[in-house]
């Protein structure tokens, strides 16, 4: 089995945190290999998970075949404008990616919002790491 290190804000970890201390997952480990099982299996109709108790994870969690979040595409669209905010993000084109936004989403809808906040990291690093960015 492949070890990734993945880099997540303080708030993240404190929700993931707390459902383990509550019960729901036994472990980080375990919730990080569900939710990224989960991921691809919804953007990747061909894609069968494997990772051990996947299928009663899901049962417990009374997850939806559809989040809502994702919409009927099951978030191939919201993953390809993720995808692309990141890209902007990483070049600190921050004009091009809030153009990008504002031209397909509406600044309250969840998408939208998610997507001003995924570009907000970026502006963050870019301010501490200067110009250069990443």
């Amino acid at each position: 089995m492949a070890k990734d290190t993945v880099r997540y804000p303080d708030e993240v970890v404190d929700e993931i945190d707390s459902l383990v201390e509550n019960g729901v997952f036994e472990s980080k480990s375990e919730f990080y290999r569900f939710s990224a099982e989960y991921v691809l299996a919804l953007v990747d109709d061909e894609y069968d998970p494997s990772t051990f108790n996947y299928g009663e994870l899901k049962d417990e969690l009374d997850l939806d075949e559809q989040p809502r979040l994702l919409g009927a595409d099951g978030g191939r669209d919201f993953l390809d404008a993720v995808i692309t905010v990141r890209q902007y993000g990483l070049r600190n084109d921050f004009e091009a990616a809030e153009a990008y936004i504002d031209e397909n989403y509406d600044a309250t809808d969840r998408p939208g919002m998610i997507l001003e906040e995924l570009l907000r990291v970026y502006r963050d690093r870019a301010d501490e790491n200067g110009p250069a960015g990443l």
